[in-house]
Formats: structure tokens, C-alpha cells, sequence
């Protein structure tokens, strides 16, 4: 059992990291590159860069001693209830989501009932066989059968190469309403706002890659073991050190899965007599590791301090179910950035709850770590809050980092704790070394330790930045109703009708571009959406292109409910 001091206040390591500007190129009013790929004129020394002056870190700035503090004005902001997205969709759009869905359910359950009198042998899994149940009922795999089923080359689409700025796919198609595929040997080259690639690392050339191959050649490529056993690398060790680095954390402990650091992690920090106080859009990943560790969970409505507030005031009051008796730990658990609604946690509230009441504070910064921040720092960065205020920071590099895997950063004590008691370090694989030689190359070089490319990380990160403001602001002005806040590499465009969602993902293709459409269960019925992923690899005119096809596929599926909104500005660059 984990007691609470090993998972408290620990020192943060003192460590001034090296803030260097972007490379100086052409760059339009928006603020962004002008054609080509906006890295390829990174130094390959930093000879020329010693005597920049931007380069070098004024006194306050470097000074280890200056503690960020949440203001009192972002905590008022945050306080105030601000209307929701939803409150300005036509009533006639909602009217007809409704039904729209009602009518698919129906003529579902009618295919099913005259099915199983016409042709009973495909539905013989769903019955009764010599004594024994079905695995499911012909109910339950309604939705997959009669729903999904019919808009399934929508997803899994199969591709080839690097999944970078753009990607190859591979051209397939479907001859018996999507229950089978073949390949047609043809490959289409597609701009990409699927992928999670935000800083644009995934790439099979360049200093990472090159990198990766050194030390494949050294270390080879896995350990064969887990971390307890034979696994524990100087090279994971290293990395390791560098995370805790980067997060400003006295330590940090690396998992060779992303979904397993919060699944395996979390029942390590909790059990029965524990509570956990959970955001109720967090990730699958959370829910799982929050069942399996048998402590008690309560959900607060998304992203709102004062229920979170509310719930805390009552579940310290009353203490555990029947015996009253009080909390071992009470934690709760948010995400830095929710990925399906592309909005921030609002931290500095929850650090003030946090002052208040006690509880240890758990923020998963998958989507947020390599992303937010002037530095790339997550969340915590991007409010001014110090890391020192959250007790467990997670995050993953499967998306900034064009890596795998995961790591739990905090206190020595907390992660020495995890080391031997976590079934990810004692029973889990040890990552492998391309993957530590990925994460440690990318994170070196955002960090600005990297002589060779010192500026090019931090290129990376402005870059994102204004791509993902320009992409969010330039769908408003042409109508489109969109969430997220602004910054966000993620930008949530709804589509409402389930006959739009794949009607767009479809109208997407033809045009050569990739997106992700996202539907009920994974949201609410009505807020189906697609889901662009903003890269620091796009250039303004990938931007400028998807964004002018993306305004014919609105006017298309009549998509733009916003259209007082529409400003009449030319989308291509003059």
C-alpha cells in the first residue's frame, strides 16, 4: 500500500532548460512558414548561434528560485459560466439528429426481424447452440451489425510509409456492403489531419532517425525482459532522468505502452477504502485503471471546478459507504487536454481546489506534453502552474514524440514506489531501443539540447501554435461550429446527422484527405464530429487546401450552421 507521503510534495530538480527562438524564415501575416517543409533549413551547427543573443536566457528567466504562481485573474476567468457550444445549434439541427438516429434503429431492428425469417442461417451466432448462450446477443451487436457495419470503410483505412504531414493509403474497396475488403493495388497520397503527429517527428529521416540507427548498432533492439529483471538499460535510465528533466520532476518512471501506464499505474496508487474523483470524458485508459484498482469511483461533470468542488465537499463530509469512516486517499483524475473535445483542464482552478481540500491530483497530459506550453512543457506549462502543484504528471509519446509508450513523472519516493510495485515495471516488457532513442532525440531537441538542431525544436512548437489558432479561426469565419479552445492541436468540427458523419469522411477522400469522423458511443448521440489533427509538418498551403475543400464539403452537407459568421476573404494565399 502506497502511504501518502511517497506520493506528495516532492523537490523539483533544479534545472534551467535553454529557451531558444525559432529559425527566422518568410512568413506570411498569419504568422506562418511559407511553402516547403518548414524544417528543412534547420542548422546543422550551432556554430552560428552562440553569439545570437536570443539564444541566451535573461537572469529571471533562468533563475531556479522563481516559483510560477496561478494568478488570481485566470482563476476568476475560468469561475465564470460560459455558455456552451451547443446552446446555439438550431433546435430544427437537434430535431433532426434525433430522428435521424431513431429511423437507422428501426429500420435495424426491422432488417433483423424479417432476416432471421428469410435467411436464418446468418444469424445462427446469435442463437442458442447445443446448450450453450451466444457470446452476444443479436441487441447488443445491433449497433456493430446494422450501424457501424454499413459505414465501416470509414475507418481502419490502411496506409504505408511514414503517417507524417502527408501519408500514403492503401486504395481498397468493398463489394458486399463493407463486410469484406480488397485491395485494388493502387496507393493515393493524401494530406493527413488524422494523425496525432504533432511536433512532426514522425519521420523516417532526419537527426531522430539517425539517431534511432546509431543506437539500434550500439544497444541493438530490445532488452528481452522486463525492467526488474534484465531489462534496466543505461540508455532507459538515461531517458528516464531526461523526462523527469523536462516535466521538472524529481523522477520519472517510462512504460513501453501508453494505455498500460494509466491501466497498470493507477491500481498501484489506489484500492479499496481509496476514492477516485474522475473528470467523465477522460479516456478509456483512465476508467480501466480506475476499475481495476477497487477503489470507489464518483465522476464530476466535464471540466467544471464547482462540481468537482461539490463532490469533494460531500465525499469528505460523509466518508466511505456505511462505516463513514475517512478516505485513505481521495485522488482526482483529469487530463491536461481532452483529445475528443479539444479543450484544456482548467488547472488553476483545480490547483486551488487542490490547496483547499487536499486530495492528491492526478493530470494525464497524453495529448498535452510536447504540445502546450511556450516550452512544450503540457498544461502545467501553458497555465504558469508549478509542476511541483500536481502530484502524478502522465503522459505518453505516442503523439508528440513520433514514439510509443508512456512515463509517470512526480516524486523519487512515489516513482521509486511504482518501480517495484507497478505490474508495468515488474511484469511488462522494458521498452525497446529505438523507441528510447526516438523519445530521447525528439525531447532533446525541444529542450534545446541538442547542438546540432538547437533551434529547430523549438521552431517546431511555434510553428504548431499558429498552424492550429490559423486552422480553428479561418473554419469559424466560413461557419462551421467547431470546440476547443484556442491553440489546441485538435480542432472538433461537428457534423450532428449520422448520415453526414460518413457522407464527410467519404467527401474527404475524394478530395485526398485523410480526417477521423467520430460518433456515438465515443461522444454523445448528437454530437457527431470530425476531428482534425493539427501538425507543426503542415505548411500554409496543405492548410489553405484542406481548408478550401473542407468549405465546399460544408456548403455541400450544409454544414455551415454559423454562417453570419462568414467573412468574405479568399482562402488561397495571394
Amino acid at each position: 500500500m502506497l502511504v501518502p507521503t511517497a506520493m506528495g510534495k516532492g523537490q523539483r530538480a533544479v534545472q534551467a532548460f535553454r529557451s531558444t527562438e525559432f529559425i527566422e524564415k518568410p512568413r506570411d501575416q498569419e504568422g506562418l512558414v511559407l511553402g516547403g517543409n518548414p524544417f528543412k533549413d534547420a542548422p546543422s551547427t550551432s556554430a552560428s548561434l552562440l553569439s545570437k543573443k536570443s539564444t541566451v536566457l535573461s537572469e529571471k528567466s533562468a533563475s531556479p528560485a522563481v516559483v510560477p504562481t496561478v494568478s488570481k485573474e485566470v482563476i476568476e476567468a475560468g469561475l465564470k459560466d460560459e455558455p456552451s457550444e451547443l446552446e446555439s445549434v438550431p433546435t430544427f439541427i437537434l430535431v433532426t439528429t434525433y430522428l435521424s438516429f431513431l429511423m437507422l434503429i428501426l429500420f435495424a431492428h426491422a432488417r433483423d426481424f424479417v432476416g432471421k425469417l428469410v435467411n436464418p442461417e446468418q444469424y445462427v451466432q446469435l442463437r442458442e447452440q447445443n446448450g450453450y448462450a451466444p457470446m452476444v446477443s443479436d441487441f447488443e451487436s445491433l449497433w456493430t451489425r446494422r450501424l457501424y457495419g454499413r459505414i465501416r470503410d470509414c475507418f481502419n483505412r490502411p496506409i504505408t510509409g511514414v503517417a507524417g504531414g502527408r501519408v500514403n493509403l492503401l486504395e481498397r474497396v468493398s463489394h458486399d456492403f463493407n463486410t469484406t475488403f480488397e485491395f485494388t493495388g493502387r496507393i493515393r497520397n493524401v494530406l493527413n489531419l488524422a494523425s496525432y503527429n504533432y511536433l512532426g517527428f514522425a519521420q523516417s529521416h532526419g537527426p531522430c532517425a539517425d539517431k534511432v540507427e546509431e543506437a539500434m548498432r550500439e544497444h541493438g533492439i530490445t532488452q528481452a525482459s522486463s525492467r526488474v529483471e534484465a531489462g534496466r538499460s543505461k540508455l532507459l535510465v538515461e531517458t528516464e532522468d531526461m523526462v523527469a528533466r523536462f516535466m521538472g520532476t524529481e523522477s520519472a518512471l517510462i512504460v513501453s505502452m501508453g494505455y498500460a501506464t494509466n491501466a497498470l499505474n493507477i491500481p498501484s496508487l489506489v484500492s479499496k477504502g481509496c476514492l477516485i474523483i474522475s473528470d467523465e470524458l477522460n479516456h478509456s485508459s483512465l476508467v480501466s485503471g480506475a476499475r481495476l484498482s477497487g477503489a470507489a469511483i464518483r465522476v464530476f461533470r466535464h471540466n467544471n471546478a464547482r462540481d468537482l468542488e461539490k463532490q469533494l465537499r460531500h465525499s469528505i463530509s460523509q466518508g466511505q459507504p456505511r462505516t463513514h469512516r475517512p478516505w485513505k486517499k481521495i485522488i482526482v483524475v483529469v487530463e491536461g487536454l481532452y483529445s475528443m473535445e479539444g479543450e484544456f483542464c482548467k488547472l488553476p482552478e483545480i490547483i486551488e481546489l487542490r490547496r483547499k481540500y487536499g486530495f492528491y491530483l492526478f493530470v494525464d497530459e497524453a495529448h498535452s506534453v510536447g504540445a502546450l506550453g511556450k516550452r512544450g512543457r503540457g498544461i502545467c506549462d501553458h497555465f504558469n502552474v508549478d509542476p511541483r502543484e500536481v502530484d502524478i504528471l502522465m503522459g505518453t509519446f505516442t503523439k508528440s514524440f513520433g514514439a510509443a509508450g508512456g512515463y509517470i513523472a512526480g516524486s523519487k519516493a512515489l516513482i521509486d514506489y511504482l518501480r517495484l510495485h507497478s505490474h508495468s515495471a515488474v511484469y511488462a516488457e522494458a521498452m525497446s531501443v529505438p523507441v528510447l532513442a526516438q523519445v530521447s532525440s525528439s525531447m532533446r531537441m525541444i529542450m534545446g539540447e541538442d547542438r546540432e538542431h538547437a533551434l529547430e525544436g523549438q521552431q517546431r512548437l511555434d510553428q504548431l501554435a499558429l498552424n492550429s489558432r490559423y486552422f480553428a479561426r479561418r473554419l469559424a469565419e466560413m461557419g462551421f461550429m467547431t470546440m476547443g479552445d484556442p491553440g489546441s492541436p485538435v480542432i472538433p468540427l461537428l457534423l450532428f446527422s449520422p448520415a453526414k458523419i460518413p457522407a464527410f469522411s467519404r467527401e474527404c477522400l475524394k478530395r485526398n484527405i485523410a480526417v477521423v469522423v467520430v460518433s456515438y458511443p465515443a461522444t454523445p448521440i448528437i454530437t457527431g464530429r470530425v476531428r482534425f489533427c493539427i501538425s507543426a509538418s503542415h505548411t500554409r498551403e496543405d492548410l489553405d487546401h484542406a481548408l478550401e475543400q473542407i468549405s465546399d464539403i460544408g456548403d455541400l452537407l450544409m454544414l455551415k450552421f454559423h454562417k453570419d459568421k462568414v467573412q468574405p476573404q479568399h482562402l488561397k494565399a495571394e
